[in-house]
């Protein structure tokens, strides 16, 4: 097989660093508080009206956990230098989430352009003790109408669910999102990688697999013609998530598999770009323990749920010079964009800070 994977990408510089003090009032505590003035990471991306756009996770020094989580919008003209508006556009409010959002907030966003124009973004709100992806549309990246959670109406709308990376391709040089025989489709999760299927990008069915019980062996008196008296029975199979791709020992990806930035249908197949956690005891030794770093996986189009192919080594990985922050050697793929020929990655770098990595778009 060619060389099915997006790259090679160079090694992530900061953006974001000078940002100033932004404030708003919080509508859930009545206090003033300035969102963005611990840390700010993990971006999602989008290309609108020709500059990148960035919904970033924010956090501020007060909440119970390392500070609430909101996500704001920053935008820029070139790619690497952006200015970050003054209130976050997706946060905990006054409104029927405020109990699964807070006061853990709303973390962790992917965004896409949507085919009639406008934008899906999956977050995760988390109240404090669970996280639950989460659907928001917009029409213009600033105003957000939150839907509440992706899986409404199935089994798994209160499990743990997380990182919804919608499947996208390549329209007049912007990714929008894709369907695959009448469906869009996003793979998420955290740990083990899944995916999920909608009609509108707002309400999402996960793709389950028969879990099979137990085999019974039974005595058949009156057997068909040719066959012996004892024959094996699964009665149907109880329904459960389909597992796609899981950790793998001795690999960068030893102890989890979560999906990145929206996934790009190519010629070669889908590819997702995903972040490999490395295991304290059976991982990759030349990394270091827990250490975040992302590889990318080749989904089959006829059969989105089939991996057909995987990265055996991070294609970025931990930087020394970026290893330290808030949790430490994290190199968090989030945000891909297609900007002026180029593919623009934009990472998360020890749950602190950000980055952006480049590479060229082959033909």
């Amino acid at each position: 097989m060619t060389d099915w994977r997006l790259g090679p990408f160079t090694r992530p510089e900061r953006v974001l660093e000078d940002r100033g003090e932004v404030r708003f009032t919080c509508p859930v505590s009545k206090a003033e508080v300035a969102w963005a003035a611990k840390d700010v990471f993990n971006p999602g991306a989008v290309v609108h009206e020709g500059r990148v756009c960035l919904l970033v996770r924010a956090e501020d020094d007060v909440g119970r956990y390392a500070g609430v989580s909101r996500i704001g919008l920053a935008t820029s003209a070139d790619g690497r230098n952006f200015e970050l508006e003054p209130e976050p556009v997706l946060a905990p409010g006054d409104d029927p989430w405020q109990a699964w959002e807070w006061p853990g907030g709303c973390e962790d966003p992917r965004v896409v352009e949507a085919p009639d124009g406008g934008f899906v973004c999956t977050y995760t709100a988390f109240d404090g003790k669970v996280g639950t992806l989460f659907v928001a549309t917009s029409p213009d990246l600033r105003h957000w109408t939150k839907h509440g959670p992706a899986f409404a109406g199935t089994a798994y709308v209160r499990r743990l669910t997380k990182s919804g990376a919608i499947l996208t391709e390549l329209k007049d040089g912007r990714l929008v999102a894709a369907r695959l025989d009448g469906r869009f489709w996003m793979y998420w999760g955290e740990g083990m990688t899944y995916a999920a299927t909608s009609d509108d990008l707002i309400a999402w069915t996960p793709v389950e697999a028969e879990v099979a019980p137990e085999r019974y062996l039974t005595f058949d008196p009156h057997p068909q013609p040719g066959q012996g008296p004892w024959r094996i029975d699964r009665p149907p199979g109880l329904k459960g998530l389909r597992p796609l791709a899981g950790p793998r020992r001795h690999r960068f990806d030893s102890l989890l598999t979560e999906p990145g930035p929206p996934a790009v249908l190519t010629k070669a197949g889908i590819v997702l770009i995903y972040n490999g956690a490395n295991h304290y005891r059976d991982g990759d030794p030349a990394a270091p323990a827990m250490a975040y770093q992302p590889g990318q996986m080749l989904f089959d189009p006829a059969d989105p749920t089939a991996v057909i192919a995987r990265d055996t080594e991070p294609f970025l990985r931990i930087d020394p010079a970026e290893s330290g922050g808030q949790v430490g050697n994290v190199c968090f793929a989030e945000g891909l964009v297609a900007f002026q020929g180029a593919w623009w990655l934009y990472v998360g770098l020890a749950d602190s800070r950000l980055g952006v990595s480049t590479a060229p778009m082959r033909p």
